[in-house]
């Protein structure tokens, strides 16, 4: 496994820092989506003008953040485990519809066992965008899908944020696993 260090308390350490962050992060998204619907029922806001909304005019509207946050976590866990990964259309035109979408992603990372990740840092992952090349299961989790996720969930909690949403870094972060001192 090209040196990759496999600690004793886990069987892989790809299944350690994707699954488990990407459903702490998605749930903390499928949250902000939600204190978004009663935000928007409190001021009688425009649930198309904040799904429809940007940060700048060559990024992706909100739908998108969101559809491409789920793409992420459930195309690095299948590629990585070997398993197929799920197609969804990308059709939600409102909250209920993106927050669905995440409950789907959801169920299928985490129906995906760790002993399914066996192997996963020297797996070959190829995407189409990258014609003609291969990451390692590794550097695919380290350099593209795990940054990436986090890119579109930023993004997405922003736009949110923009919108005048009552929200914070506590509901990004979505908890933490903090323990006593003594």
């Amino acid at each position: 496994m090209r040196g990759h260090f496999i600690s004793p308390n886990h069987m892989n350490e790809l299944y350690t820092y994707t699954v488990p962050v990407f459903v702490k992060h998605l749930g903390g998204l499928r949250n902000i989506l939600e204190k978004s619907k009663a935000h928007l029922a409190q001021t009688n806001g425009d649930e198309k003008a904040l799904l429809a909304d940007q940060l700048y005019p060559d990024m992706f509207p909100l739908t998108k953040q969101v559809q491409i946050a789920c793409d992420n976590a459930k195309g690095c866990t299948a590629r990585l485990s070997g398993t197929e990964n799920p197609k969804m259309e990308d059709t939600e035109q409102t909250l209920d519809e993106l927050i669905a979408r995440i409950d789907k992603t959801l169920a299928f990372v985490k129906s995906v066992p760790e002993a399914a990740f066996a192997g996963a840092a020297d797996r070959k992952v190829s995407l189409p965008y990258f014609e003609g090349t291969y990451f390692t299961g590794f550097d695919y989790a380290r350099e593209y899908a795990i940054p990436n996720f986090f890119f579109h969930t930023v993004t997405a909690y922003d736009l949110i944020r923009k919108n005048g949403v009552p929200i914070g870094k506590a509901d990004y972060m979505n908890g933490l696993s903090l323990k006593p001192l003594a």
